[in-house]
């Protein structure tokens, strides 16, 4: 979903044994905040699988080794993959230095990058330091985590509720709009 100039929602998933559901905010670029909002399903038959030695990558956005996604972001390129590793396996990512990684923990636990930590964080999200390469290696009860890599906007961040904008008297401005009925914009 895309916001833009005129979707206020708010989604309180419950929690359900059998589904995993994930909810993700990108910011928008300044130049792009009060774009045309729109909507867009991705259904697990629509997310491409490679698989290598012991390791199946699905590819939710962007596009991995030359197999895209089924969608991408129309204004923030990101890279999003649902990595499941069997035991005791290692799977690389080359980065570009400068870009944000970070990874949430599905299940499972193992090593990241040059650490000697087995990290049993099911659930939990990890921020990773700059650099070209991402390592992750799969404990004996192997290990599954989403990935998400992308260029930082290095933009200032005001938030308020449902609202992300730029500067505290931007989202003000936001704000004044929704009481007076203006803040949805016709395109």
């Amino acid at each position: 979903m895309t916001a833009g100039s005129g979707i206020m929602h708010q989604e309180m998933p419950k929690p359900a044994e059998r589904m995993l559901g994930v909810q993700l905010w990108l910011n928008l670029p300044r130049k792009d905040k009060m774009t045309a909002p729109q909507y867009r399903d991705i259904k697990a038959d629509m997310i491409p699988k490679i698989t290598e030695t012991g390791t199946t990558i699905g590819v939710i956005s962007d596009d991995y080794k030359g197999t895209p996604s089924p969608v991408h972001g129309d204004y923030v390129k990101m890279l999003f993959l649902d990595v499941e590793m069997q035991s005791n396996t290692e799977w690389k990512l080359q980065t570009q230095p400068g870009d944000t990684l970070f990874i949430y923990i599905v299940e499972g636990s193992g090593w990241f990058e040059d650490s000697d930590q087995n990290l049993q964080l099911s659930k939990r999200a990890l921020l990773f330091n700059d650099g070209d390469e991402f390592l992750a290696r799969a404990s004996q009860d192997g290990l599954r985590f989403l990935l998400l890599h992308a260029e930082p906007l290095n933009e200032p961040i005001a938030w308020g509720g449902p609202i992300v904008m730029n500067t505290r008297e931007e989202l003000d401005q936001a704000f004044q709009e929704i009481t007076n009925g203006t803040f949805i914009k016709n395109k």
